[in-house]
């Protein structure tokens, strides 16, 4: 009777966010747009005043934006794997960015579940577009082997940093492309090159063309475009760091050109955004969708560009690699008509882990255990009396040094060195750029704090502070 009772309620879970009265009562498809690099202060529905956005704007006038929402990590790889897994960087596999040397460590592992097995399990058709970072070809954390049916873009987050690659993958296959590799022309003077196919161009035209071929099905698309991210390995002088086929309507703006760039690609992102809610319009399928935008972490200055011109990170303090505020909270628009009200704003705190239980109980699916992850459902559903919250969320960085981070009701704590340095202590609902350290007067909180971050740190043999 018990096991009848949970097939019924699971039943019932998704059937609730079926469509009545649609074509085919349809499962919610679900779209998930991660930006990388973007800063909470880089569109204009959180405070941007130089950067045109009207794409994203219009999404969260249409649906819900978050105030209080974090990333993974404050680096792409963990912030990825946090999504995928929903744990937190305490317990996740993959905790940093590995490097050139040592990739192994940057997959996810054998056995691990993620969101794209979840939908899959389901019913869904899963596709990924763009950079995935969380394994390599023949490694078990292969995109294909990690849930998803269709995958075109960057493995690694290397090859990713260049625009115009001489190839991407499509599954596990290279598709080369006519863009001549970088090289010193005779006299040295400069970099000769042939620029004809914009990687950026070819991801989101090959997700268009996915979301034709599947419009029939629900489905799971993961497009994690590689805009606004530098090229860290562009020539020093050459104004490429912000990689961009043109600068478009900023061109005359009086700005150095990694200004531009980075400008012209957030526009360029927006632009694109706007073509992928035209396209489930164009197919009807907007009623039936839930579309979510994010970045991976804070914004970054590796361009050559100057956060401090768009003013970034916003009222946050710190960029990339930083544990601050700035460095790991994001810009969160979700938009689902019938269930989102448009034009609301939450104040939950909330993280990218959470994403599992929510898409769970959406499907009515079973989610592993011990993970680190609440799920979203009530506030993306308009009930917010019933969203529970976490006691703390969680971040540790093995860079730099290494670093740790807590957030727990309005209170944020942050400790460097790892597990032995001292905690700083700042009360987010009076100075959320963590300018006033308040450790010494409420030594209670700290000790909390710093209690927390013991418990959450689950050392990994593969992950050390360097």
């Amino acid at each position: 009777m018990h096991a009848r009772l949970v097939v019924v309620l699971a039943t019932a879970a998704v059937l609730a966010f079926a469509r009545p009265g649609s074509a085919s009562d349809r499962k919610p498809n679900v779209v998930f747009v991660l930006a990388d690099d973007l800063g909470y202060g880089d569109l204009g529905v959180y405070g941007q005043k130089l950067i045109r956005t009207p794409n994203l704007d219009r999404l969260a006038a249409e649906g819900l934006r978050f105030t209080d929402f974090y990333a993974g990590s404050t680096v792409c790889a963990p912030s990825r794997a946090v999504l995928m897994t929903g744990r937190h960087t305490g317990h996740v596999s993959v905790r940093g960015n590995a490097g050139g040397g040592a990739l192994s460590i940057q997959a996810l592992r054998q056995g691990e579940r993620t969101l794209a097995h979840l939908f899959r399990d389901a019913g869904y058709a899963t596709a990924l577009f763009g950079k995935w970072g969380l394994g390599e070809i023949g490694s078990p954390g292969h995109p294909n082997r990690m849930g998803f049916d269709a995958f075109f873009g960057y493995l690694n987050q290397r090859h990713a940093h260049n625009y115009y690659p001489s190839f991407l993958f499509r599954d596990e296959t290279r598709v080369p492309l006519r863009n001549v590799p970088e090289q010193e022309d005779e006299e040295g003077a400069g970099w000769a090159r042939t620029r004809v196919e914009y990687s950026h161009d070819l991801i989101v035209d090959a997700a268009l063309r996915w979301v034709d071929e599947n419009r029939a099905k629900p489905f799971f698309l993961y497009l994690a475009v590689t805009i606004p991210h530098a090229n860290n390995e562009a020539k020093a002088g050459t104004g490429d760091g912000q990689e961009v086929p043109d600068y478009g309507d900023y061109a005359k703006e009086a700005w150095p050109n990694p200004d531009k760039g980075q400008a012209a690609m957030i526009s360029r992102l927006d632009r694109d955004v706007g073509r992928l809610l035209a396209e489930l319009e164009k197919h009807g399928l907007a009623k039936d969708t839930l579309v979510l935008f994010s970045s991976d972490n804070g914004p970054h200055q590796e361009g050559g560009n100057d956060p401090e011109r768009f003013d970034a990170n916003g009222p946050l303090r710190g960029l990339k690699r930083a544990l601050y505020e700035g460095g790991i909270r994001v810009p969160m628009i979700a938009r689902w008509p019938g269930q989102t009200a448009p034009g609301s704003v939450s104040a939950h705190v909330g993280y990218f882990g959470d994403f599992f239980a929510t898409f769970a109980e959406m499907l009515g699916r079973p989610a592993p255990a011990g993970l680190d992850s609440l799920s979203l459902l009530p506030t993306l559903s308009g009930r917010p009396a019933d969203q529970k919250a976490h006691e703390y969320l969680y971040w540790e960085f093995y860079e730099q040094g290494g670093r740790q981070a807590v957030r727990f009701g309005p209170w944020k704590a942050m400790r460097e060195p790892m597990t032995t340095g001292r905690v700083q202590l700042f009360d987010l609902s009076k100075d959320v750029g963590e300018v006033t350290d308040l450790a010494a007067g409420r030594p209670e909180i700290a000790a909390r704090a710093a209690k927390y971050m013991d418990e959450a740190h689950v050392p990994d043999p593969a992950w050390t502070v360097h």
